[in-house]
């Protein structure tokens, strides 16, 4: 009996850490800042433990880059009332986001607007959330 709760409380554990060091901090990101970006979306990915928006939005020199913006999980996008069908390939959608330290096109997922006009926000507190703080302002797309 005392080997089983040994062997219980050793799995646990390992669970417990993996989980933990799978996670990772959005210390890359800028959350006092907000972008815009308008474009067509690319894919939709709905998964745990984190969702993904990725849009074609067209830069200042007319080429055509794709943005990458993680969200929460669906089981946080479910009671802001998303779907897995909610974002669809082909659509123009304006995503508003915080930036990459980095530069780089692409950051967390703060909102979308869809064609029909709906928006649509993040799920309260939780992984790769990040409340509004400061106006968004449209992104110069490199």
């Amino acid at each position: 009996m005392k080997r089983m709760l040994v062997a219980g409380s050793v799995v646990v554990a390992l669970c417990i850490a993996s989980s933990a060091y799978a996670h990772h901090s959005a210390a890359n990101v800028d959350t006092t800042k907000s972008i815009t970006v308008e474009g067509i979306v690319k894919q939709f990915k709905w998964a745990n433990p984190h969702s993904w928006l990725q849009i074609e939005v067209v830069n200042s020199k007319g080429v055509a880059e794709l943005w990458d913006f993680e969200m929460t999980s669906p089981a946080l996008l479910v009671p802001s009332g998303w779907k897995a069908t909610s974002v669809k390939a082909g659509e123009k959608v304006k995503v508003v986001g915080r930036p990459l330290k980095s530069g780089e096109p692409g950051g967390l997922f703060v909102s979308v607007t869809l064609p029909s006009g709906q928006v649509l926000s993040q799920g309260g507190p939780g992984p790769g959330y990040a409340a509004p703080t400061a106006p968004a302002t449209p992104a110069t797309p490199r």
